[in-house]
């Protein structure tokens, strides 16, 4: 007979606190059968990366490498990496655009990643853990299940990716770690830079070198764009802008837009506003930009770049110009149109269709709603040295309404990610209607957190600039509002490294409420990351400044933080005795923690304090105190609405119960955190409560109910982008 309910298939019901029923075996699959999961991702492969023009000439020994190295790379088992390289702005990702649309889609057909490392570097440094928790969502992988650590995504990319043929595209590599960690399991990665990386040369990647255009290809490319060119003519202005596309494409878009004009017009200004009116200057700078590759023609190359920059910057309407002069002043690389707007813009919509007619800026893929605009790194560094000609005040003040907006931004999306949580900054004060000129930037908590993330780059630059500037109470107030953005999407050295700007903040603001604050949130990643001795440093800090705070709730957030970081130092000691000694340490921690709620009162805080109270009482085998406080928890949990802890109550009352002997209540309270978690999408949950629903099962050997259980958690493993687990045994 099965230890689950009756010895026969009827609906025979025991009462079990928390609301949760026993029944009958068969009725018990059949329940976990029809729990209702989300339907699968399209099955779409991604097709990430710039799309390839229709006008492109020469490039012919480029392609023909690129197609020979992916054929050969395609036949063997093993990952392939091509390198390709040269001066910023040459037409490199254009060059792979082209020969993924003629050749390498079909060798790849699972799909292609693309990221422009420069989205991602700081310091120098590429957060390898954010391009890769964008490539796994990419490829149908839930939020949910994108874990925090780069190890830990690392491995996951691998699995996800180890039976597909994947393309990766990788802009702006600089270093060969970067390259190595987004190599495909099997498949090519292909990526730009501007020199050759030695070391991946040595582990047999493949190296395209690609130069500015001669003069045939370059003349080729002018007249196709201005069929009415004279040859020598068009000659001359690719001599001019040193063979370079960009700057070729930027100088007969600009003539484009003024009919009146003509190719020598080009030649002429350029000429003179480059070299003066010197001929001899002429010629000695163009013999300098069509000079040897790698020598001074690298030099040449930028200034004939810079040389059409300033004339086509020169010639845009004065919004225009305002914009661009905008981007370069702009700490992060995107742009909306609102936050055009709120730094004082107008006619912004004309502007950036001109900045877009002109080639100096581009849209860019997002997954969320707002179009996003930047410039092409080499276009920005030119608008970057155009805004530093800006009056000093100027150009602070544009700096300060950026930053105004996305603090009011981020404490909007915050309020709406994580609803009436503890916050010490105030409301802000603009509404959130007034920071999106047609629509609101975001309309729910899920919107917000897509918006959060896909603005995160920008966020981590404003913060830095703020920092810079001296605006340390908008630093703290941004550092505290991203922590939903943080905790939700584990963007983990992110909160590292702006908490600790948040601590300088507060100390130079003389806050110990906000010092607390940001050293506890440096905590709460650091312990994510396993980096638990760096955790309790900050802590030890925080502490040494609660008698200066004034909101108890402070006091339980570090006392929290400390409880969680002492059950984790007793899962990792092998002493049981060891084990039951941080247990009780934790458990008189998270009651101190439940204690300062109590005190406010917080009732979302009494529920959590509640529920780590109880962790720790089934750590320290006290599994009937650890039930009565989950039933109290519980209670609070259903009167204030605070629906998400249930699915996390029911299963450390499942806990309890099979500590207690008690398979019966044990496997009622983890259907019904089964139920919960599936009503509210938190598939993370449920699928924990599947897992331990099927050991359950397994020790009852209720074989119905382990093979329901193990069905349901494949096909949500499916679902939610993952590779199902094996099949289990016969």
């Amino acid at each position: 007979m099965s230890s689950l309910g009756t010895d026969g298939g009827g609906a025979t019901y025991n009462s079990v606190s928390g609301d949760a029923v026993v029944v009958g075996p068969l009725l018990m699959a059949q329940h976990i059968e029809g729990i209702q999961l989300p339907p699968a991702a399209p099955a779409a492969p991604p097709c990430q990366g710039p799309p390839p023009t229709r006008v492109f000439v020469n490039r012919t020994e480029e392609l023909a490498g690129l197609r020979d190295a992916a054929l050969a790379l395609a036949a063997d088992p093993e990952p392939g990496v091509v390198m390709v390289v040269g001066v910023g702005g040459v037409g490199k990702t254009q060059l792979v655009a082209q020969a993924v649309r003629r050749e390498l889609a079909q060798l790849f057909p699972d799909g292609r990643l693309y990221v422009d490392l420069e989205d991602h570097r700081r310091d120098g440094a590429v957060d390898l853990a954010a391009v890769l928790g964008g490539f796994l969502r990419a490829l149908g992988v839930h939020k949910d299940y994108v874990p925090g650590r780069l190890a830990e995504r690392t491995a996951l990319f691998r699995s996800v990716a180890a039976p597909l043929r994947l393309l990766v595209k990788v802009d702006n590599v600089q270093h060969a770690p970067e390259a190595r960690a987004l190599v495909p399991p099997q498949g090519l990665l292909v990526v730009t830079g501007r020199r050759a990386l030695p070391s991946l040369l040595m582990d047999g990647a493949v190296l395209i070198d690609v130069a500015p255009l001669d003069d045939r290809a370059g003349t080729e490319l002018v007249r196709r764009w201005y069929a009415d060119a004279d040859e020598g003519t068009a000659t001359d202005v690719v001599r001019l802008c040193a063979g370079h596309p960009l700057a070729l494409r930027a100088a007969v878009e600009w003539l484009a837009a003024r009919p009146q004009l003509t190719l020598d017009d080009v030649v002429r200004d350029l000429t003179a506003g480059r070299y003066g009116t010197g001929d001899d200057g002429a010629r000695e700078a163009m013999g300098v930009a069509m000079g040897a590759s790698g020598g001074p023609a690298q030099d040449g190359v930028g200034e004939a770049v810079d040389a059409v920059l300033d004339a086509v910057v020169a010639e845009v309407s004065d919004d225009t110009r305002h914009l661009y002069d905008l981007f370069g002043v702009l700490p992060g690389t995107t742009a909306t149109a609102d936050l055009l707007r709120a730094v004082g813009a107008t006619r912004v919509d004309a502007g950036l269709g001109e900045l877009l007619s002109s080639r100096l800026a581009v849209l860019v893929e997002s997954a969320d709603r707002p179009q996003r605009y930047r410039l092409h790194d080499v276009v920005r560094a030119h608008a970057r040295q155009c805004a530093r000609a800006l009056p000093e005040e100027r150009r602070r003040s544009l700096l300060r309404l950026v930053v105004d907006f996305y603090a009011e931004a981020a404490a909007h999306g915050d309020a709406l990610v994580l609803g009436a949580r503890f916050r010490i900054q105030p409301p802000p004060v603009r509404p959130l209607a007034e920071l999106g000129a047609k629509e609101a930037l975001f309309t729910g908590g899920a919107d917000a957190l897509e918006w959060l993330d896909a603005e995160r780059d920008n966020l981590q630059a404003v913060i830095r600039v703020a920092a810079d500037e001296g605006w340390h109470q908008e630093v703290w107030r941004l550092c505290e509002s991203l922590w939903a953005l943080y905790h939700s999407r584990k963007h983990l050295a992110d909160c590292v490294e702006s908490g600790l700007l948040g601590i300088e903040a507060a100390q130079h603001e003389a806050r110990p409420d906000v010092e607390i604050r940001m050293r506890n949130q440096v905590a709460r990643a650091a312990y994510e990351l396993g980096d638990l001795d760096r955790a309790e440093a900050q802590l030890d800090a925080a502490a040494g400044l609660l008698e200066l705070a004034g909101d108890p709730r402070l006091s339980g957030v570090v006392w929290e933080s400390r409880g969680l970081i002492a059950l984790a130092r007793g899962r990792s000691e092998e002493s049981p005795h060891a084990m039951g000694e941080r247990a009780e340490e934790a458990r008189q921690l998270f009651e101190r923690a439940l204690a300062a709620n109590r005190a406010v009162p917080d009732p979302h805080g009494v529920v959590v304090q509640s529920y780590n109270v109880a962790q720790a009482l089934v750590a320290g085998e006290r599994w009937t105190d650890a039930l009565g406080i989950l039933d109290e928890a519980a209670e609070v949990a259903r009167t204030t609405g605070d629906e998400p802890m249930l699915p996390r109550i029911d299963l450390v009352r499942a806990q309890s119960f099979v500590g207690l002997g008690s398979l019966d209540r044990a496997v009622a309270a983890t259907v019904a955190a089964a139920d919960r978690a599936a009503s509210l999408k938190q598939f993370a949950k449920l699928d924990q409560a599947l897992e331990l629903l099927a050991a359950l099962a397994d020790r009852a050997e209720d074989r119905p109910l382990r093979a329901a259980c193990e069905e349901k958690l494949r096909e949500l493993r499916r679902n939610m982008g993952l590779e199902p687990p094996a099949a289990p045994p016969a």
